[in-house]
């Protein structure tokens, strides 16, 4: 493979401990970078629930994995496996960069960081838990993430709230970068002026938990007219394992399971084919919340940008960094995502006003196209790589 043996090439070897094409981001940096002249290794693993996501192919990157290992004794012996894998690879590639870009990819990281020559940018997508909470191997990974961070060249965290959270707790001497989670320019639909106004199609995309997708929005397509229709996309995490069957269960129980469809994950360019044939996209966090993850989500949730790109209008919850980010500069409608008449309200408007609705998308995608895209907000990241 001439990726892995062409040694006067700059290379960049990516890890981490899951499967990376469920992370947009990765994909984004990775595809900036080869085009730009890297030779680009992945060393992963496979995921629960996302087995059918794969990078597309491009002739500057390689992907390999390790397959998936379900939580237990074992998958301490596949965790130690895995950095033993990373670091034989490590000194077959040569790679210039390490980037690692979640938490269990720490270890393996702070274990090349020692190699003379190999420089490391740690990228984290999702904040861990508190240490007070978490076992004795959660303990080790915690560890080696902030000693890792400590000494990595490039910190980046997808949002501002958490850049700042993560510097101050980590005692980090040059600041974390904040990069939003955007969708490159190519992924830009066209302009949504043909589309018929005789339905509302309202999307989800991503995690099926919950916390992201209430039983309260099935009760307000019940409430809607039955022109209004809603799709699902993605999987279930560990932690919601049987959530899909019941949230069916439950539009089996409205009367509305012929309105309502549940598609598996799929890889990103059909997702990104589906978004254009939406009208309304759902991003919907809870109102409170101790969870990081949730309550620092402006930039970080992939949904809002890749519904955008597509010319969709917004339902988003009204909470005051979403507000001044999405609905006053008109992309966004508000709700109550417990409540299903906030959320049945809303939609209507969205039905009822299909010139409005359009024009609110159209703005989003603009703003898409002249700064949210991965390009803008990758490109110090990628000049300071390349300096």
């Amino acid at each position: 493979m001439s990726i892995l043996i062409n040694n006067m090439k700059r290379h960049i070897l990516y890890i981490q401990y899951t499967n990376p094409a469920g992370y947009p981001p990765l994909e984004h940096s990775s595809r900036i970078l080869a085009e730009r002249g890297w030779q680009i290794l992945f060393l992963g693993t496979g995921a629960q629930g996302s087995h059918s996501l794969r990078f597309p192919a491009h002739p500057h990157r390689c992907v390999r994995q390790m397959p998936f290992q379900p939580a237990g004794w074992r998958q301490k012996l596949h965790y130690l496996r895995y950095c033993a894998w990373v670091l034989y690879w490590a000194l077959r590639f040569k790679p210039q960069w390490i980037y690692a870009s979640d938490p269990l990819s720490c270890l393996a990281a702070l274990l090349l960081s020692r190699i003379p020559g190999m420089r490391v940018l740690y990228h984290e997508h999702d904040s861990p838990m508190d240490e007070r909470f978490v076992s004795g191997f959660q303990r080790l990974v915690l560890w080696s993430r902030r000693k890792l961070a400590q000494q990595a060249d490039l910190c980046v965290l997808p949002n501002e709230l958490r850049a700042e959270h993560f510097s101050r707790n980590i005692g980090l001497v040059r600041p974390a970068i904040t990069v939003w989670n955007c969708p490159r320019i190519e992924e830009v639909a066209p302009s949504r002026s043909e589309l018929c106004d005789s339905t509302l199609q309202v999307l989800y995309h991503g995690s099926i938990v919950p916390l992201r997708l209430p039983e309260a929005v099935l009760a307000a397509v019940a409430l809607l007219p039955e022109r209004v229709r809603l799709r699902v996309i993605g999987y279930e995490t560990i932690g919601s394992l049987g959530y899909v069957q019941a949230l069916q269960a439950r539009a089996s129980s409205l009367g509305i399971s012929e309105r309502v469809e549940f598609l598996d994950a799929i890889p990103r360019s059909e997702l990104m084919l589906k978004c254009r044939e939406s009208d309304v996209g759902l991003a919907l966090m809870p109102q409170t919340s101790d969870d990081t993850n949730l309550s620092a989500m402006v930039g970080a949730s992939n949904k809002v940008f890749d519904y955008l790109a597509s010319g969709l209008a917004l339902l988003v919850t009204d909470l005051p960094p979403w507000r001044d980010a999405y609905i006053d500069p008109g992309y966004s409608l508000a709700c109550n995502p417990a409540d299903p008449k906030s959320i049945a309200q809303a939609l209507h408007w969205l039905l009822d006003h299909p010139v409005e609705r359009r024009a609110m998308g159209e703005q989003g995608r603009q703003r898409i196209l002249s700064e949210w895209n991965y390009e803008a907000q990758f490109e110090s990241i990628a000049v300071l790589m390349s300096a």
